[in-house]
């Protein structure tokens, strides 16, 4: 099942380029009360109300995917976990281009998983488009596999990991090139887009096997697949539960493989992604003012 949020926070079924607005569903969701629980109560009650999803996808009206405005399908991550240079080939990429590593150290081997946290006021999705700050400076693009926690845990072990996974997305891992700490460069407002929807698990049973690529303004920059990655998609997730405890709602961006590159006000971004889709984002000037949501 594909399930987005579109629109004035609407709640859809995607069915091949339409959209089932299914929204009477959150109905069931429990009233929250302060002080607020961890993780998002839609993702945490998405086992519960699939059943409710399936039928009511098949009575309610259609609209075309390109007529909506699609937004990030989750709406309150209690965390959003980066992923530093997993992939090898980017790796030595950063270590050769002195604008992506910027007098950092770099590591062409990746020995450990090298986590780092992004704000949620980062998030968006893909019709929201990236709003650039610092344009005096390098922005660039970094496509990634991203994980969307669907059970609370800890302490998960790798054979487990994949049993607290609600489904997957595509995810841009914006990134501001310069001094700062990567979580601060990383945490701009608008530079975590997520979507096109959230694919769950049950259309994707080998995560470790998955194609994506990105292009900008037509031209082909980043092409690779899960398999590359130096670590599978289970021991991310275990990694991650050994430091954190793990809510609904939760976001893994997996890291991005080679071809990293400088985006502009104005750009294109299509990234397309095995078994969960295609989502297209535009890239604006940041405007002053301009509040995250």
């Amino acid at each position: 099942m594909k399930i987005c949020r579109f629109d004035d926070n609407r709640v859809g079924v995607i069915e091949g380029d339409t959209v089932r607005d299914v929204t009477s569903v959150t109905e069931d969701l429990p009233s929250l009360r302060w002080p607020l629980p961890f993780g998002d109560p839609f993702i945490a009650a998405l086992p519960e109300l699939r059943s409710r999803l399936e039928a009511e996808a098949k009575a309610a009206p259609s609209i075309l995917v390109s007529e909506v405005r699609l937004l990030s399908p989750v709406a309150n991550p209690g965390k959003i976990i980066g992923i530093g240079r997993i992939y090898k080939a980017h790796a030595e990429e950063a270590m050769s281009d002195p604008g992506i590593a910027h007098g950092h150290k770099v590591e062409t081997d990746p020995d450990t998983i090298r986590m780092l946290l992004k704000a949620n006021t980062a998030l968006v999705g893909p019709s929201e488009g990236v709003p650039l700050r610092f344009l005096d400076r390098r922005n660039d693009h970094e496509m990634e596999f991203a994980i969307v926690i669907g059970r609370k845990g800890t302490d998960i072990p790798a054979e487990r990991a994949l049993e607290h996974v609600a489904g997957y997305c595509i995810g841009l891992d914006m990134s501001l090139r310069g001094p700062e700490l990567p979580s601060s460069r990383k945490s701009i407002d608008g530079y975590a887009v997520l979507g096109p929807w959230l694919t769950t698990t049950d259309e994707i049973s080998d995560p470790d096997s998955i194609g994506f690529s990105l292009g900008v303004n037509g031209e082909v920059r980043q092409r690779s697949n899960t398999s590359e990655l130096a670590f599978d998609i289970r021991s991310i997730i275990e990694n991650a539960a050994s430091f954190y405890t793990l809510y609904p709602g939760d976001i893994v961006m997996t890291g991005t493989p080679e071809g990293v590159g400088p985006v502009h006000p104005g750009d294109i971004i299509e990234a397309q992604c095995d078994k969960v889709g295609r989502m297209t984002v535009e890239v604006r000037a940041h405007q002053p003012g301009e509040l995250a949501r």
